[in-house]
């Protein structure tokens, strides 16, 4: 029986109301690094809540999610029946690419890591997968219709 290959990662789709308040919650950030968790259907990539999250390092440089809001938001994903799919966090002075710094914190191979840069006049918010280090962008779905399960 030949090798199977394996099933390659479901790419990020977001709803509209998901992808604005991740926006407004980085510049709600400013001047430091805002940060979130995204819950979701790890089979299907659909982000269906946007958990805004404390940053605890209180830096314009690195996140640390608040510890007490990422068990707030494990709880709620798991009354939704969803799960914790992924982070985000903005980059306020720099492009949206995983920093060093990003890549060495990363706690889940099958997470999505969503950053938002404020570097320009309008943001631009990218995902990637990082494994082992290694970093690969991921291409983002925006669904203009809401898929049920907002909060």
């Amino acid at each position: 029986m030949p090798p199977t290959e394996p099933t390659p990662p479901t790419p990020l789709t977001l709803t509209e109301a998901v992808w604005h308040q991740m926006v407004g919650h980085a510049y709600a950030g400013l001047p430091d690094e805002a940060c979130g968790l995204l819950g979701g259907d790890p089979g299907s990539g659909h982000v269906s809540v946007f958990y805004p999250c404390g940053n605890a390092a209180a830096s314009a440089r690195v996140y640390t999610v608040e510890p007490r809001d990422h068990l707030r938001a494990d709880r709620d994903a798991e009354g939704r029946g969803l799960e914790i799919v992924g982070v985000m966090h903005s980059h306020t002075h720099t492009e949206a690419y995983p920093s060093p710094t990003d890549v060495a914190q990363a706690p889940d191979p099958t997470w999505h890591y969503v950053i938002v840069s404020l570097k320009r006049e309008v943001p631009v918010l990218r995902s990637y997968r990082i494994v082992d280090g290694a970093i690969s962008e991921e291409p983002v779905g925006l669904l203009t219709e809401s898929l049920g399960n907002e909060g």
